[in-house]
């Protein structure tokens, strides 16, 4: 067991490390934001998308459709970084080993 645990350790410590690493490499040229969204702004914003979808784009002038796509790239973006907490698969494991050994 205790043999099993010391080889199994540094192959977790390491998945772990890949899984942060790659994760802050490709969000290291994003903007972030550092305030956080209330569900009330994210249910606004989810209904001003409806909004958005129930209009008729024929009778928006071009500028207007193009202030609309950027309104609705904006929701978007700000959507994507209130969707809520991810797990590495690297983070999963050591969860469900652990599980193991305590029960």
């Amino acid at each position: 067991m205790k043999a099993l645990l010391k080889n199994l350790v540094p192959v977790l410590l390491m998945t772990i490390g890949m899984t942060i690493n790659g994760y802050s490499a490709s969000s290291g040229s994003e903007k972030t934001s550092t305030s956080t969204m209330t569900p009330a702004q994210a249910e606004a914003m989810m209904k001003r998308l409806e909004e958005i979808k129930a209009m008729e784009p024929d009778n928006l002038t071009r500028s207007e459709r193009k202030a609309v796509r950027k309104e609705v790239k904006g929701i978007k973006k700000a959507m994507a970084s209130y969707n809520g907490v991810y797990l590495s698969v690297g983070a999963i494991i050591i969860i469900v080993l652990l599980l193991i050994l305590i029960l």
